[in-house]
Order: C-alpha cells, then structure tokens, then sequence
C-alpha cells in the first residue's frame, strides 16, 4: 500500500508529469513571466469550464474575497454577514477593510451558513452576505439569493473549497457554484481541487461593472499605466501557475469524480459505525466535491480517535477546532454563546480524513478498519 498522505500532489503531478513540464519550460524560455498568453488562456478556459462572463486572475483566494469586497464601493463600519464556522480568511479580509464581521450559525446536516441565521442578523448597516461552500458542498443560495434580493445586499461566494461542483436551483436551472451571487472567490492552493504550485486565487462575475473595477484593483488601480484611477493592489496569478492550472483544469471533472467515488466507499465503510455520522450530501452528488471528507464523531471522544490516527500514521485534520467567534482577533461583546451552539458543536466533533483524487481502494478500507478498531477497542 502506498503510503498514506492528506493530499498525495506527489502522485498527481507523475499522470500530467510531461505537459506540466513541458508547459512551464515554455514559460521559461520565453520569459513571459508575469500577464503572459497562459494567464490570458486560463482565464478564457475558465470562464467557458464555470460558464462566465468575467473570471480575474490574482495571487491568492484571500486576496480574490479582499478585492471582491473592496469592488463594492463599501464604507467602514459596514456590516457583512458570514459563517462562524470556516477558515480566517473570510473573516480576516472584512476585519482588515475596517467593514464590520457579524458571523452566524451553521446548519448542522451541511455544516454552510445558516439562512434563517442571516436573516436575524440583518440591519440597517448590513451590505453582503458570503456564504462559504464549506468542505465542496454548495450552501442554500435559492435562501441566500432571495435573502439578498429582498433586502438589497452583494452576495460574494466563498468558492475556495467548492470549484466545480454544480447547484440545482428550485426552478430548474443549474450553475456552477460561484457564478450565481454577484461575485465569486476561490483559491487555488496546491491542496485544492484544482490546485497550482504555489499561491494563487481568482474573482468570477457576470457583473461587466464590477469586473471592469476588479481589473484595476489587481493591477495597483491602473487601466492605462501609469494612471491609477481606483485603489488598487498588486495581486496577479503569475504565468508559471496559470500553465499548470490550464493543464489540470481539464482533469478537474476527472479529479471530483474521483473524490466522490472515494467518499461513497468511506462511507460505505463507516456509516454502520453509531459513533459516528457520514457526511450528509444534499441535491446528490453534483453538488458535493469532496474538498474534505468530514465525520462527525458522536461519542465525545475525537481527540482519543485523532491521537489514535496519528499513532498510526494516519493523517488527519481538525477543520476547525476553533469557531471564529471564539478567536481572539474576532471576538465581540455582542456575540451570545446560544447564537452558535451547531458551530461550538462542530468544533468539538470534527475530523477530516485524507481526501484527495489518487487515493485507492486499499487505502480508504485500511483507515477505516483503524477507525472502527478505535470505537471497538473504546466498547470493550
């Protein structure tokens, strides 16, 4: 068996070894390092894969949720609505825009934020929603579309963790998660699911306004050089990432496919076990792309069961132990512990198996025999 790994890039980058390299020497050799014809034509094969008008390149998925807000012409104190249960950077990008975070519940089937959440936590100084695809599952946004509607909010997707899956709305359409608030974000960090390697991140739109002032934003608030119109940033994807994203963007159906066949067979293994409860998919598959594979472990004893992975050689990751309203840089006197009991609850329960598209039969029955040998051992 090969060795266990959270993320096996290793194994990935030996299948598409030859057009990488031969992709990247290219870049080399003609020192097209920064805004050269593989930016221009991964930004154009995303668009026609997402089914967009606008997709903007730029050096990270936290800087594409930073740019994303700072498009919307917002003024301090303003308030954005976001989910207390996901990574910082949603958070750290209001924080840091001097805007105001008011985090909500979460759902506990889906583990995305809470609609009925959002819509208590409204107010006069409300100005965006962004609704995390937590773990590659689509949140509710038939609920946070009509939400944002009624009271005339931006929707921002946090796509980071979802690209590629597909949201079936109630009237019958279908759209790639991303493209269906006002502005999309995602990140392609060498672990997700499509990945470059290095940093990396993009904006999706249909808004020709809003991509015409993100296109100024990444380029320091340049059109023309040399004249900076708006405040801007430097964040570009530089080419060397945008050559490999353009190699593995077509595998990335491939690479969902794979980790949704990887997540039926761990729950095949594992949903028997009453300690423990699966991941619950809605709409089906399609909407679920299996960025993480995430139990929730029912017993109380999930650190007993990380520590016992661990002794093994298991990987293994707590996302999160940690729920934002608790972390020091986002506490606020206003938040009420009853407010966030699914979220408190999650982080105590959490525990995320090795997810990726190169894990093979062999490896998922071996760690979930170790995980059903922990809870019969914990009977006994």
């Amino acid at each position: 068996m090969r060795k266990l790994q959270m993320v096996d890039l290793k194994t990935q980058y030996e299948f598409i070894k030859d057009e990488v390299d031969s992709s990247v020497l290219d870049i080399f050799k003609n020192g097209t390092f920064i805004n050269g014809p593989s930016v221009k034509k991964f930004q154009s094969d995303l668009e026609n894969y997402l089914n967009v008008k606008h997709v903007i390149p730029c050096a990270n998925g936290t800087d594409a949720l930073q740019i994303a807000l700072m498009s919307l012409d917002l003024q301090p104190g303003d308030e954005i609505i976001t989910s207390d249960f996901t990574f910082a950077a949603t958070v750290e990008v209001i924080a840091l825009l001097r805007l105001k975070p008011v985090l909500v519940d979460i759902e506990e089937e889906t583990f995305n934020i809470n609609c009925d959440e959002i819509q208590k936590a409204i107010t006069p100084k409300t100005k965006a929603i962004i609704p995390v695809h937590l773990f590659g599952q689509v949140a509710n946004m038939d609920r946070v579309m009509d939400i944002a509607k009624t009271n005339n909010l931006f929707v921002i997707e946090d796509n980071a963790q979802g690209i590629g899956s597909t949201y079936f709305s109630s009237n019958n359409t279908k759209h790639k998660s991303g493209t269906i608030g006002d502005l999309g974000t995602t990140s392609f960090f060498p672990s997700k699911n499509l990945g470059c390697y290095g940093d990396g991140g993009a904006i999706f739109t249909n808004n020709d306004d809003l991509a015409h002032t993100i296109r100024g934003i990444v380029n320091h608030g340049m059109y023309v050089r040399y004249h900076h119109d708006v405040v801007g940033v430097n964040s570009r994807l530089d080419s060397v990432q945008a050559a490999i994203l353009s190699v593995k963007l077509p595998l990335l159906d491939f690479y969902n496919e794979r980790r949704k066949e990887a997540s039926l067979l761990y729950s095949n293994e594992l949903n028997q076990n009453k300690n423990l409860l699966t991941p619950i998919v809605k709409n089906d598959c399609q909407s679920h792309v299996f960025h993480q594979y995430t139990l929730r472990v029912l017993s109380g004893n999930r650190d007993q069961l990380s520590k016992f992975l661990n002794d093994n050689n298991i990987p293994h990751g707590i996302y999160y132990p940690i729920p934002l309203h608790k972390q020091k840089a986002y506490t606020d006197i206003n938040y009420n512990e009853e407010n966030f009991k699914i979220s408190n609850m999650m982080s105590e329960q959490v525990i995320s198996l090795p997810m990726h598209s190169e894990l093979d039969n062999d490896q998922i029955k071996f760690i979930c025999n170790k995980v059903n040998e922990f809870f019969k051992a914990q009977e006994n």
